[in-house]
């Protein structure tokens, strides 16, 4: 069963990613380098691990964030592309563990590393990357870069136990969500886009506007990655359609169903997913409920609104390629719907 999702703007050009790649691609290309170089390790089981999810096709936003957030106020040295780094290692490294909690079978298209090495490889490889990550920090030497990567981390890790409190519990509420994803995913987003102006002494005020971009952006971000479990392609995903539905995730797509339905449609959704009913034929159901409360738009107008203010954010500094690129970002984070 498909759904589709309606934007309530329509463009003739969608937005792209592409203006942010082209402007950072050199700066993108030493990071890379630095991914391999720091990925390695005489125990031969640790570069395999990390090399299997580091080269599966991921877009490498974040470090990309970094990059142009530090670009956006001039920045010339060389500490940006260690922090991007920094940054990428700690999303891969919650990528890991992630997916041995959610017991993921893919990831990005490719079977996880779990199911290759095994979970303690994998929750293992993910705690050497933060190692590493740590250490290219204090390279650095900037205490403030280092207080707001080491805080999104320990944020990272509350969001993940967070998940775990509400998880199959069909009476989580939209803000016990947000919560969630504010620290989940919109942490490292905000991390990301902050340490940019600090490397780049770029003042308070700087800091303050990329972290609200970040976080912003990464509330759609995960916003838009939620109805797309619900309304995207497993080729466009990297993963089954379905998967947070059999997982027993709850997302806002199903948290709006189950507050708008009946008393026998919230009757199913406990079934199917406080007692892990999750069979096909329920994925069809819970499908045909979204689509008949018209969750995945109401979802879809969540994300733009965050989007909304993530622009604002950045409204007040010179219009830049970089300030246009990372404008950019934001519309091609919504836009994936389409």
């Amino acid at each position: 069963m498909g759904v589709v999702i309606p934007l309530e703007e329509s463009k003739n050009k969608l937005a792209s990613i592409k203006p942010l790649v082209d402007l950072t691609r050199a700066d993108m290309e030493r990071v890379n380098q630095l991914i391999l170089s720091k990925a390695g390790s005489d125990v031969q089981m640790i570069p395999e691990v990390a090399n299997h999810l580091i080269s599966s096709g991921g877009k490498r936003l974040r470090p990309m964030l970094t990059l142009a957030a530090a670009s956006l106020f001039d920045y010339r040295g060389e500490n940006h592309v260690k922090l991007a780094t920094s940054v990428e290692f700690m999303h891969t490294a919650t990528l890991l563990h992630d997916d041995v909690v959610d017991e993921s079978d893919l990831r990005r298209g490719r079977s996880t590393a779990r199911m290759i090495w095994g979970n303690q490889a994998s929750v293992l490889v993910g705690d050497f990357l933060l190692g590493q990550a740590f250490r290219m920090m204090v390279e650095v030497g900037s205490l403030d870069a280092l207080d707001v990567l080491s805080s999104a981390a320990c944020v990272i890790a509350e969001g993940e136990v967070l998940q775990l409190s509400v998880a199959k519990n069909m009476e989580t509420t939209e803000d016990d969500y947000l919560s969630v994803i504010r620290a989940k995913t919109a942490a490292l987003f905000a991390a990301a886009a902050e340490v940019g102006p600090i490397v780049a002494e770029a003042g308070r005020s700087g800091r303050n506007a990329l972290k609200s971009y970040g976080m912003n952006l990464g509330l759609a971000f995960q916003l838009v990655d939620d109805a797309l479990d619900y309304g995207g392609k497993a080729a466009d995903l990297g993963k089954n359609v379905g998967d947070d539905f059999r997982e027993g995730k709850i997302t806002l797509p199903v948290i709006l169903a189950y507050r708008r339905g009946t008393q026998d449609e919230r009757a199913f959704w406990r079934d199917a997913i406080e007692a892990g009913n999750s069979t096909d034929a329920n994925l069809e159901k819970a499908l045909g409920l979204i689509t008949k409360y018209g969750t995945l738009s109401d979802t879809i107008g969540r994300a733009v609104h965050y989007g909304t203010i993530a622009r604002d954010a950045l409204a007040p500094l010179p219009d830049t390629m970089w300030k246009s690129a990372l404008m950019e970002v934001i519309d091609f984070c919504i836009e994936r719907v389409n």
